[in-house]
């Protein structure tokens, strides 16, 4: 049964550090399966302009006064505090038409995506407050002055407007990058689901653990909030089209250059391969993929299928076995026993789907399911906003332009046959712009001409088949580490996306001047930076490194009995090692050359300190080139630096990255790396 009645509750904003709510009663919301009021939601009265400015003051130079670390540490301790009271707002969940399965989406995907941002932060990211991107830029002949491009925080705020289909994971994949990064956020839930937003937001509070102002809440309209946002603040939207170029168009966004991401409507296209023919997996895993994005959440999806491209021939066969598999659809309260699809959200969202519906009709014919027919395991059909799955089919796909213009928010998808794979690509850009779209082939061949031909107007691309298949994550799955969104009528933004995410709420500069003051603000030893030499830098531990400390080590000469010893105990003898006549014929060496990697492993050798310290162990290198060739004779010498430090937060080490440069007898650079090691904190070791 649905969850039990409660007496509505009204939902309050959370600004300036207290729970505040609107001066109206505000618009009731309802429960999406049973009609039963759930909450009232109004922001009048609000200061909006005092909101942007108590996240400028309040958290923004705490947030940015943490390290990459540091803030990392504390989405995985709220990451882990939400999953401790997921069980409420599964209970919460169910009032917004969600199943379980449903929710497990928006809910402990939300969290789980928290968690990865947290995770990347502390592996991706150093334990500074600042990143470097790209490599240094030497602006002189002598060294003297160079360039660094580095990202800092935006020192305003991000607001974030969120969609209705996705409460909790809408607001946690927004806002995860945005505190990585070192922004406060604002975010504004679509007001039908607010109610469970609201609580997870009450949740969050409670905890402490983020600084106050790092995340506020607005249940209601955002007012004239958009009027007071800065050059340093960021909007980020998700929903109609319309209204994204509404926001995007607002004066003051327009005039401050306010960064802008939005992810709007999308007609996502799934292309069934000419080989995927019935009775092949890939047809099979076809059919369960469609079904399922039209289903899953009830078809409120942004990621959804709404167009199915089939070879003409597999039309028949495909509508057949779509039309057994949706008519299996129990359909009915979210929380009851064998419901497989819930309601929509809203009464307004149903009527919003079934005119859609109607546009389609012009010019496709409904081949499964009746709109205006509900069929019910459970619940009241004149009490909740219930629609059954609809399919449509469309004969002449290029004719029919409303199913490339009009998008049906619910478990509605129309099939498109074509006649060859040329004209499914062009289908699927007729799209004008889509978050995803899929392939399911077992051809490598079909593979690439589906995916270089729809890349271009998509923002992700699935390849499905017989082999991926018990591991893949579907056509409609966004993930914390792949970019969400799409070009064109999706909006032209991304979201998530890994570090590259975090990076959209940082500004990029070219910082130029003598390479000491580049390596103060970067945090990172650069070429013609301060060094020392004292002890072995291998003998101190983090408490006692410091950035710039170096040793120049004695010198080896690399011998023939070297390489040829070299080469029969590794079994590398590629013959630029072992034939003087062929290496002579290379067009890069003049003789006989000796291995990189023993050039690398005689370095090693060179700048080790061979007794228990502090390095507790070398974990790889970075970046290993090998840059002038070394002959029979030539004496090697190396300068190892110590570039960057990264104490981790919750051990007792830290990583510690070392320039490596390898000279010859002439005092040309022969190989050049970073070391990458595991360094105590404190020597020797405590406990």
């Amino acid at each position: 049964m649905n969850a039990p009645a409660r007496p509505p509750r009204r939902l309050e904003s959370y600004v300036c550090g207290a729970w505040t709510p609107g001066q109206k009663e505000g618009q009731e919301l309802l429960d999406a399966a049973t009609g039963a009021p759930v909450a009232y939601i109004d922001s009048s009265g609000l200061d909006f302009a005092a909101v942007l400015d108590h996240g400028r003051k309040a958290a923004g130079p705490k947030l940015r006064a943490m390290s990459f670390h540091e803030r990392a540490e504390m989405l995985k301790a709220l990451g882990l505090a939400l999953m401790e009271r997921k069980e409420e707002f599964y209970a919460e969940s169910f009032r917004t038409g969600a199943t379980r399965p449903d929710g497990w989406i928006d809910i402990e995907g939300g969290i789980g995506t928290m968690l990865t941002f947290a995770s990347k932060g502390r592996r991706e990211l150093p334990n500074t407050r600042v990143l470097t991107d790209g490599d240094l830029e030497i602006l002189s002949k002598d060294g003297s002055f160079s360039a660094q491009h580095i990202l800092s925080p935006l020192q305003g705020v991000a607001v974030h407007i969120n969609a209705f289909n996705f409460p909790v994971w809408g607001m946690l994949e927004k806002i995860a990058p945005t505190l990585l990064a070192g922004v406060p956020c604002v975010v504004k839930p679509a007001s039908q689901t607010a109610y469970l937003t609201e609580l997870v937001v009450r949740r969050i509070v409670e905890t402490g653990i983020l600084p106050e102002g790092a995340l506020q809440l607005i249940c209601g309209s955002v007012g004239d909030m958009l009027d007071h946002l800065t050059g340093q603040d960021a909007v980020t939207f998700t929903g109609s089209a319309w209204t994204g170029r509404k926001l995007k168009s607002h004066p003051a966004v327009v005039a401050n250059s306010v960064r802008f991401t939005m992810e709007a409507d999308s007609l996502n296209a799934s292309i069934l391969g000419p080989d995927a023919v019935a009775g092949t997996p890939e047809f099979d895993l076809f059919v369960k993929e469609v079904a399922r994005e039209m289903t899953v959440k009830a078809g409120q999806k942004c990621t959804a299928i709404r167009r199915v491209i089939a070879p003409r021939a597999q039309v028949p066969a495909l509508v057949e076995a779509l039309r057994d598999r949706l008519g299996k659809t129990a359909l009915g309260l979210p929380d009851a026993e064998g419901t497989r699809m819930g309601p929509l959200a809203s009464f307004d969202q149903r009527e919003e789907v079934r005119e859609r519906i109607r546009d389609l009709q012009a010019v496709a014919e409904i081949v499964a399911g009746n709109p205006d027919e509900v069929r019910l395991a459970s619940g009241d059909a004149g009490a909740g906003a219930f629609l059954n799955p609809v399919l449509l089919y469309a004969d002449k796909p290029f004719a029919a332009q409303p199913v490339h213009e009009v998008e049906a928010f619910g478990p509605v998808s129309t099939v498109l046959p074509y006649d060859d794979l040329g004209e499914a690509i062009e289908l699927a850009q007729m799209g004008k712009g889509s978050l995803v779209s899929s392939v399911f082939t077992d051809d490598k061949a079909v593979a690439e001409e589906v995916v270089l031909g729809v890349a271009p107007h998509h923002g992700r691309v699935l390849i499905g088949n017989r082999a991926s298949a018990k591991t893949s994550t579907g056509h409609g799955s966004p993930l914390a580490g792949l970019v969400h969104g799409g070009p064109g009528r999706a909006g032209g933004g991304e979201e998530m996306g890994g570090i590259r995410g975090v990076k959209h709420y940082m500004q990029r500069t070219a910082v130029q001047g003598a390479p000491r003051l580049l390596s103060a603000v970067t945090g990172r030893w650069i070429e013609g930076a301060e060094v020392q030499h004292d002890v072995h830098p291998f003998r101190k531990s983090l408490a006692e490194l410091k950035i710039g400390d170096q040793l120049i080590t004695a010198k080896r000469t690399v011998t023939k009995e070297d390489v040829e010893h070299f080469a029969h105990f590794t079994g590398d003898t590629f013959y630029a090692h072992m034939d003087e006549a062929s290496a002579k014929a290379n067009q890069f060496f003049d003789d006989r050359v000796a291995h990189g990697y023993l050039i690398a492993s005689f370095a090693a050798g060179l700048f080790v300190e061979p007794n228990p310290g502090p390095v507790l162990a070398n974990y790889g290198v970075d970046n290993m080139r090998f840059l002038t060739p070394v002959y029979f004779g030539d004496t090697l010498q190396v300068r190892l630096t110590c570039k960057e430090i990264n104490p981790r937060a919750n051990a007792e080490h830290g990583e510690v990255r070392w320039d490596c440069q390898v000279t010859n007898q002439d005092g040309a650079v022969v190989a050049q790396y970073d070391v990458l090691t595991m360094v105590a904190k404190t020597w020797p070791l405590q406990g």
